[in-house]
């Protein structure tokens, strides 16, 4: 049986990405055959792609999330059986291909309220939102929290999930057509448009004080709007560059007594424990409903125009590739 594979023959643009059909390899020990059903895109696929995040060899295969059914089990694995419901998340990267053989200490069984484009569309963004929310800053009833790109993928599961924790959100949105969508996540305030006072909506918002927790993934020029409207021994966390590159941050910015952070869900992954932790709580999470919508699904061979729309801003919520 043959299966597509997506190639990044070197960093760059989408018209480094290729097309080729592979033949599927049996699992070794230890492993899992899944075959896709959906498969996430994050701007860590951009990040990758353009050689922001360098992979370490080339041609290389991309992509950190997927959802399928398990096609194959390999020697050594008990805890799987074909026609299981199961998805992954983070490190290693290579979910852009049909079919993939991975550590079966990856895979996560998915119940039966979670669909396989649902898990493929949420599942890295809630293990981050899980991080972000209760291990980098410990959200609880009162918290007052920024959240920029908050009709976003990532966005829209941080507004949701810091909404159940009783936290009060306030998001930073694009358009009052992406407000409406925050608004309907439950963003307690919504500051709108690229031009706006950020700074002084927050501190309008919130008596002058500013927030207890700012979550930036915008990047540019907005890490030091973020950093500003922190209160004083509040927290900023930088964990993306939509915007472009962060320029550096003098640290007489940080005064009185902020602190800024710089997470990685990718890195929190490769310990297996922590993995299987944050993936078991952003299931858990789907089941009540803390998902991120679907904005766009493109064939996997179309991998080239859905990196045109992540890229672009257009979309509301996450883009699939479907095999």
């Amino acid at each position: 049986m043959t299966d597509q594979i997506i190639w990044l023959d070197a960093p760059g643009d989408v018209t480094q990405f290729r097309v080729e059909h592979h033949r599927c390899q049996p699992p070794g020990d230890g492993e899992i055959t899944i075959r896709h059903q959906a498969i996430g895109t994050n701007f860590l696929d951009v990040y990758h792609r353009k050689g922001i995040y360098p992979m370490p060899s080339y041609p290389a295969v991309i992509g950190a999330e997927a959802a399928g059914i398990v096609d194959d089990v390999g020697p050594g694995v008990s805890i799987f059986q074909k026609g299981d419901r199961v998805a992954y998340a983070g490190p290693p990267v290579g979910a852009y291909r049909s079919t993939r053989n991975i550590a079966a200490e990856r895979a996560i069984k998915l119940p039966d309220a979670v669909s396989a484009k649902t898990a493929a569309s949420s599942l890295l963004k809630g293990m981050t939102a899980y991080m972000l929310l209760k291990k980098t800053y410990n959200v609880r009833a009162g918290t007052q929290v920024l959240i920029h790109a908050a009709a976003g993928g990532l966005g829209s599961i941080l507004v949701r999930w810091a909404r159940s924790l009783d936290a009060t959100v306030i998001g930073t949105v694009s358009s009052s057509e992406k407000a409406a969508l925050a608004a309907s996540y439950g963003a307690d305030h919504l500051i709108v448009g690229r031009g706006a006072d950020i700074v002084a909506e927050v501190k309008r918002l919130t008596n002058g004080l500013g927030v207890d927790v700012a979550y930036d993934g915008i990047g540019g020029d907005t890490l030091l709007k973020s950093i500003c409207s922190v209160r004083p021994f509040g927290m900023a966390v930088t964990i993306g560059q939509a915007a472009g590159a962060i320029p550096p941050v003098p640290v007489e910015e940080l005064r009185p007594g902020k602190a800024l952070c710089h997470p990685s869900i990718m890195a929190w992954c490769t310990d297996v424990g922590q993995y299987r932790e944050a993936a078991l709580a952003a299931v858990g999470a789907m089941e009540t409903g803390i998902v991120s919508q679907i904005g766009a699904e493109y064939c996997l061979a179309d991998v080239a125009k859905a990196h045109e729309e992540m890229e672009s801003g257009r979309s509301a919520g996450s883009i699939l590739l479907i095999p």
